[in-house]
């Protein structure tokens, strides 16, 4: 039975920039910070990483409290910003991800960084968060391994069984999902729709790497 996890940002759609838009807005909301400064990094990280970075960079000591205002102000301003930032889809992710919802014994799941609330936010914007069962978000870690982890034992409850992590297939475009899915003995398939080149995304030796998700056919065949 494959069990497929999928990223979002830049695996499953491109949001033009919404989610980094909504964080820098909800920390000048909630913080009164009139001046942004650069040097925390966004791709491939957890939610709560970024946000913890975030108040450090500006001076503001990154308490659970600060940390969840701000998670609640980025919520909060993350339906405009995906709106007035257009996004799309990744190409051929929904064609695969309604070919797969049909195949009897597969299960799709999430391995994302974004908290919970922000995924669905995000995937509902573009009509595709129905299509998952389970998975792992960034709301309690700041290390994707974490996530991995956390995801494997969502997706272990969902079944109602232990999981061979041989089954699990961990779908990014960033090496911190090839390296999760190492973390957990899943496998890894890379695909180059988001910041990293399909170069850099090869030096990390995932089992299978697409430039992106169109081919169905070669897709398909990784599972069978």
């Amino acid at each position: 039975m494959p069990i497929i996890l999928f990223d979002i940002d830049g695996t499953l759609v491109r949001t033009g920039g919404a989610g980094k838009a909504a964080m820098e807005a909800g920390l000048r909301a909630a913080f009164g910070i009139a001046e942004l400064r650069d040097g925390v990094p966004y791709s491939g990280r957890t939610d709560r990483a970024i946000a913890r970075d975030l108040l450090a960079v500006h001076g503001i000591d990154p308490t659970p409290a600060n940390q969840q205002t701000l998670q609640d102000a980025y919520l909060a301003h993350l339906p405009e910003s995906l709106t007035t930032h257009g996004g799309i889809v990744c190409p051929g992710v929904a064609e695969l991800l309604a070919a797969l919802h049909t195949r009897a014994g597969t299960v799709l799941g999430l391995l994302t960084g974004n908290v919970r609330s922000g995924a669905r936010q995000k995937l509902g914007h573009f009509g595709l968060w129905d299509y998952f069962a389970c998975g792992g978000f960034g709301d309690d870690h700041f290390d994707r391994d974490d996530v991995a982890r956390t995801a494997l034992a969502e997706i272990c409850s969902h079944v109602g069984r232990e999981v061979d992590p041989a089954d699990v297939w961990v779908i990014g475009d960033t090496p911190l999902d090839v390296k999760c899915a190492r973390a957990i003995g899943a496998r890894a398939v890379a695909v180059a729709t988001g910041w990293h080149p399909a170069d850099e995304l090869a030096g990390c030796d995932p089992d299978f790497l697409f430039t992106d998700l169109s081919d169905h056919p070669r897709v398909l065949a990784v599972w069978g």
